[in-house]
């Protein structure tokens, strides 16, 4: 869609990124064969994650190795092959550090979302192996005792593992309970619905298919608006000493 007035919802900040659809740039990435991503977060930002949307066609495929990172792809629409397990939509996938990948489209364009970050090992601990999992098969719990806002876990809650990917889902009009401020940083994508986001001081009208990075410490808040259910899946680092 063209804006003539060069008007957008994006907006980027040192401590937060809303990139709304309407401004992505596609690239293309080492490995990936007719595959079109945007990266919407990265440390170019000065994130400590990458979070990659990559549009699959038919015949799209892709090689490549996790190396000293960690990746998490989860199908957003369509279905997917990778290493030798079909993937539909909101079925996913963890790939620990020194995993090699191979992909591939299934019978209709595809988009995928990937979260990839730095492994940082703890000392007793084992690294984690490969998971493959379906986001409907995770059972969704009420979020601090409210049933109109409910949280699936689809990382183990354990401390191999120092990044955890939720998804929430918010009835409208329900809200997060209070203006969180923590250490954890986020990368998050909108799935369905849409709401208001507060970020720092300020406050942004969201919905499907935006993205979202959240600083360590950035205040933030959300309601539900509308009348169908918000959902949006996000990224957190967790498990580790604070540096």
């Amino acid at each position: 869609m063209s804006h003539p007035l060069g008007s957008t919802r994006t907006v980027v900040k040192p401590n937060y990124a809303l990139i709304s659809p309407d401004s992505r740039v596609t690239s293309v990435l080492p490995g990936w064969t007719n595959c079109v991503a945007s990266v919407q977060i990265s440390s170019a930002m000065g994130a400590g994650l990458t979070q990659v949307i990559v549009d699959v066609p038919k015949n799209g495929a892709a090689v490549g190795d996790t190396g000293e990172d960690q990746m998490f792809f989860f199908v957003v629409s369509g279905g997917i092959t990778l290493n030798g397990h079909k993937l539909g939509a909101e079925q996913f996938a963890f790939l620990p550090p020194g995993t090699k990948f191979e992909l591939s489209g299934a019978a209709k364009k595809s988009q995928l979302l990937i979260f990839q970050k730095r492994y940082e090992s703890l000392a007793g601990q084992a690294t984690p192996e490969a998971i493959f999992g379906d986001t409907a098969k995770i059972k969704a719990t009420d979020f601090l005792g409210d049933p109109n806002a409910r949280l699936q876990t689809l990382l183990p809650d354990a401390l191999p593992f120092d990044m955890a990917i939720n998804v929430f889902t918010y009835d409208p009009g329900a809200t997060l309970p209070f203006v969180e401020s923590h250490i954890m940083e986020h990368g998050m994508l909108f799935l369905s619905g849409a709401g208001v986001y507060r970020l720092g001081a300020d406050w942004y009208p969201v919905q499907t298919g935006d993205a979202i990075w959240i600083a360590p410490y950035c205040e933030q808040w959300f309601v539900a608006m509308g009348k169908t259910q918000a959902r949006y899946i996000y990224y957190k680092d967790v498990n580790r000493s604070p540096k």
